[in-house]
Order: C-alpha cells, then structure tokens, then sequence
C-alpha cells in the first residue's frame, strides 16, 4: 500500500460517508409528509412500535437518526417512554438493512445476472438517473429521489475505492498482527465502540468494517467484538441529543443504550463459551462483506428475542437512571431535534398553535364575561393568560424562524409562513382582550352604566366576535368552510362598529347619553374590531397558505365573488345579528 492508496482511502472514506448522509438526508426528506400519518399510527402495542421503528430506519437508513427523533418525540410530548422502547428495538434491527445493500459489493461470479447485481453495473444507471432527475425536474419530490440515487451511487463508489485500496494490505504482516489483536474481545468491542461514536453511525462504521474484508486479514473472530461495539457506539447520538432535554426523552435515550450494552453482555459472553466448549467452524475464516451483513444482523435478531419480552424491565432501569427533579416542566415543548424530519417538528408547532389559539381566545371571552359579571380574579387570568401567549409567540416564532433555514419542501415551506403569520395575530387578539378588560375596569371603577339600548346592541357585537372566533378555532384545526365564512362576519362587524358610532351620537344629540360614555364605548368597539379584524387575518392566511399564496387583499377579492357565497354568508350573519 503506497502513498496513492492512503489518499484513495481517505477519497473513498469521504465520498462513502457524504454518499450515506447525503441519501439519508434526501429519504428523510422524500418520505418526511408520510412521517406525520406514521407517527398518528404510533399506539401503547410495542409490537407496533417496533414495525413502526423498524420501517422508519429502513426508510431513512440510520438508526441513529431515528433514535434521535425518538428523543425528540418523547421531550415534545408526542410519543410517551413505554411507546419509545418498542420504537428504539425497531430501529435496531432496522440499522442492518445498510449492512445487507453493502454486501453486494462482495458479490462474485462471471454469470450476466450475478455481474448486474454488482455495484459497479448498476450504480452508473442510478448515478445518471439521478442527475437527470435533480437537474432537469422541477418537481421537488422527483429532486429528491434524485439526490436519493445520487447519494447511494457516491457511497457505493466511495465503498469501492475503500476496498480497492486497502486490499494491497492483504500483504503487509504489520497490517494483520494490528487486526489480530481486535479479536480480543473488550478491545474490539472497545474499538467498534469509539470509532462508531466518532462518526455517530453505526451504519457507516459496520460498512467501512466490510471494506475492509477486502485485506484478508478480518476475521469472523475479529468481526464479532467490533460489530458489538458498534452498536453501543451508535448509541451516543441520542444521548447528545437528550442533554437539557426532559426526564422521560433522557430516560428513552438510556433505553437505547441499555438495550445494546445489555445485549453485548450477554452475547459476547455465550460466543465465547461456544466458541471454547464446542467451536465454530467458522470463527477464524477470512470474513466477507455478506458475513458481516450476516453477523450483524444475527446479533441484532437474538439481541431482540432477549430483550423484546424484558421492554417494561428497560423502562424502570432507565427510570432508575434518571430519577424525577422539580426542574422538570411539564409545559409544551417545541424540539428543535425535530427539525431533522421538518414536516414532524412543523405538525407539532400545528398543534402549539392550536393552543395558543385557544388560550388566547379563552383570554378574550373572559373578558367578555367580565363585562357581565366583575370579577377581579378572573381579570388576573386574564392577564396570566396573555403573558402565556406571549411566550408562545416568542417560543413558536423563534423555532420557525429557524426551521425556515432548513431545505424545506413547498410545502413545508407555505406551512412555516402560515404559522409565523397566525402567531403574530393570536398574540393581538389576546392583547386586544386585556384591552377590552382596562375599558371594563374603568366601566367599574368609575360606576359607569349604558343604557339598555346601548347594552343590547353591544351584546349583539360581541356575540358577532365570539361567532368569528368559533371559526376561527375551527378554520385552524383544518376547517376550510368555517375558514371561508370568517370575512364576510369580519366586514359586518366592520358595519355593526360603525352602527353603533352612529346610535350613540344619536343618543348623545338627544342627551341620552354622556361624552365619557363615548369615549369608553369607542375604545370597546375598537378592540372588538380589532380582535374581528385579526381573525380574519388568520382565516385568509389559511386559505391563501394553501394556495401557496400570500396576497391577502387578493384573496379577499376572490371570496366576494359571485360564485364564492361570501353574499349569501353575510346576508346569513346579517339576519343572526341584527341590531
């Protein structure tokens, strides 16, 4: 091995691993809108949990990547402990799927159908399918499957030019003895541990493990360790990923790497025990890109058998490990180790949304009800209440803000600026609210009274905004026909705000009423208005967003059309709320 074979070494280790996290990456993405109907699937059964897991890293080619989701999930609250321990033994098992697309490498034989499965006949046609398929299609799921082919035909390529070199070390005795020594068990386990942890992929390392067969000098005995402490290595991405993270996502990153050391325990054990007592045939053979596909997966499989059926006894052990602390919230949490898999981590800022939505708007009808019945309680929740909000404004805008930087689908994309854009209008309307309750605590400390006519017509248009707020909830929980009714309520309540302007000058010409009354009731419609004039904010957005547009006034032109009913919903609300 000359100094043109160490760089074509260091060449083809770092296309093998680009090619492997840049195909990761695009079948992370290419399935990602499949991901939300997945995770909705996820129930208590570990058997599910673990298709589930099992199905996701073979999709996604990295069972450290799903471990890593898995810790999100669990700290975000979508997924609970005792479903992420059937989902982690998944993704174990999935990992060996890698391992068994690399052993083609070491397919032989001189037959056409043998000499096509070779990664050197089929990668070109994947490597030209993709360019084609990334630099000519606009279609951005077609762009992805192109960098899919793109990626495994650079890691393939990147295999190859690690097997070519290193096989002029097949003669070097310097070479073998280092190997040699791996076969000592706490040293290759030691081994398999470290490098995989260095390149946080087990995949990747179990791979450059096969490019290596190509010397002669890996044993099965060699292999075996090393492949154990691969599995453990893999382990240190969800534990980096669980720092600062809540009790139960470090305790599912504990089960991850309780459930691999616990196996490597066992196992290395009774190979050896066998291995004295009544031997293996093939223990000290020259092992092949398949063999370690074989033992990696073998491993994988009785690793499962064992531990499967002890899942609820993983899950106190990591409940042991990470004892509960008062620092530990139970408040929603937007993870950002969600934004690996971005259509998972912006379904979750969905449903913060819908939160804050109904926060906010509990915040304003009890500022309603304040105006029936004063309480000064209820106006501390009020504000409590607004503070809330505030910080889920802050909290949901910050995180998108910063999955916006990430490659995102269309989409993916529209859903971001319509969330950014409904945040900013729910964090007004519950202002708005408090507004609404200084105008009734001015009501009171002033022991201010309306007339009746004038109380009658304000309940009329707060009963007109509570209406749109109800549909508004409604339009961001998916409702587009509740969603379609929000602007033609939005321009009567403009016209009721501006009728009830007109009844108290009326009033006030025949001195039925008092200026300071006006000037109370003016700033109680105008935050009435404003709060209408927000949700039809976020209603359009809605409609546009999913239309990948952003022009609001056009949408409100388009909604006034003659086919659109917006004539006959606001005759409709015209006649409910008639003054």
């Amino acid at each position: 091995m000359d100094f043109f074979d160490v760089l074509a070494l260091i060449g083809g280790l770092a296309l093998f691993l680009f090619g492997m996290n840049l195909m990761g990456t695009a079948l992370e993405k290419r399935a990602g809108n499949k991901l939300k109907t997945i995770l909705a699937s996820i129930t208590s059964n570990p058997i599910k949990g673990f298709l589930l897991g099992l199905a996701v890293t073979a999709v996604i080619q990295s069972s450290s990547a799903t471990t890593v989701m898995v810790v999100g999930f669990v700290n975000s609250g979508l997924m609970n402990l005792h479903q992420a321990v059937g989902v982690i033994m998944g993704a174990n098992l999935g990992t060996s799927v890698t391992s068994w697309i690399l052993s083609l490498t070491g397919i032989e034989g001189e037959s056409f159908w043998i000499q096509i499965l070779k990664p050197e006949s089929f990668t070109p046609v994947l490597a030209f399918i993709g360019v084609v398929l990334y630099a000519f299609q606009k279609n951005a799921k077609r762009k992805d499957t192109g960098l899919i082919l793109l990626g495994f035909a650079v890691l393939m390529y990147g295999m190859e030019m690690m097997s070519d070199a290193v096989y002029g070390l097949r003669s070097v005795p310097e070479f073998t003895s280092i190997l040699t020594m791996f076969s000592n068990p706490i040293l290759g386990v030691i081994v398999g541990t470290v490098f995989t942890a260095v390149i946080q992929s087990s995949s990747a390392s179990v791979g450059i493990l096969q490019a290596l067969t190509a010397t002669g000098g890996i044993t099965y005995a060699v292999a075996v360790p090393v492949i154990m402490g691969q599995n453990i290595g893999t382990c240190i991405s969800a534990l980096i990923s669980s720092i600062g993270a809540s009790k139960n996502a470090r305790r599912a990153a504990m089960i991850h790497l309780y459930f691999n050391v616990i196996a490597t325990l066992i196992l290395l054990p009774v190979f050896y025990i066998i291995e004295h007592t009544i031997g293996f045939a093939f223990t000290y053979e020259a092992a092949t890109p398949l063999g370690i596909a074989v033992v990696h997966t073998v491993f994988k499989i009785i690793a499962l058998a064992i531990l499967m059926p002890c899942n609820k006894l993983l899950e106190k052990l990591a409940v042991l490990s990470v004892k509960d602390s008062k620092k530990d919230s139970e408040m929603p949490v937007l993870d950002e180790r969600l934004m690996t898999t971005p259509s998972v981590a912006i379904e979750r800022c969905r449903n913060i949304t819908s939160e804050m939505a109904e926060l906010s708007f509990e915040a304003v009808q009890m500022a309603f009800n304040q105006l029936k019945e004063f309480n000064t309680k209820s106006g501390e929740r009020i504000r409590e209440l607004e503070n809330v909000v505030d910080k889920y404004e802050d909290m949901l805008g910050t995180y998108l803000v910063k999955l916006s930087s990430h490659s995102l689908r269309e989409e993916d994309s529209a859903e971001v600026a319509k969330l950014l854009h409904i945040i900013g209008d729910l964090e007004r309307i519950s202002d708005h609210g408090v507004i609404f309750l200084d105008v009734v605590e001015e009501i009171e400390d002033k022991k201010l009274d309306f007339s009746e006519d004038a109380k009658a017509e304000q309940t009329v248009m707060i009963t007109a905004v509570e209406k749109i707020m109800e549909l508004t909830m409604s339009s961001i929980n998916g409702d587009e026909a509740a969603a379609k009714e929000v602007e033609p309520l939005d321009q009567l309540i403009d016209k009721l705000q501006n009728d009830l302007r007109a009844r108290h000058i009326t009033r006030l010409q025949k001195s039925e009423c008092t200026i300071e009354l006006g000037f109370v009731l003016s700033d109680m419609l105008t935050s009435l208005e404003r709060i209408s004039g927000h949700c039809a904010n976020v209603a359009g957005c809605i409609m546009e967003i999913s239309q990948y547009s952003l022009g609001l006034h056009e949408h409100t032109h388009s909604l006034k059309g003659a086919d659109s009913g917006y004539a006959q919903s606001y005759a409709k609300f015209a006649e409910q709320f008639k003054l």
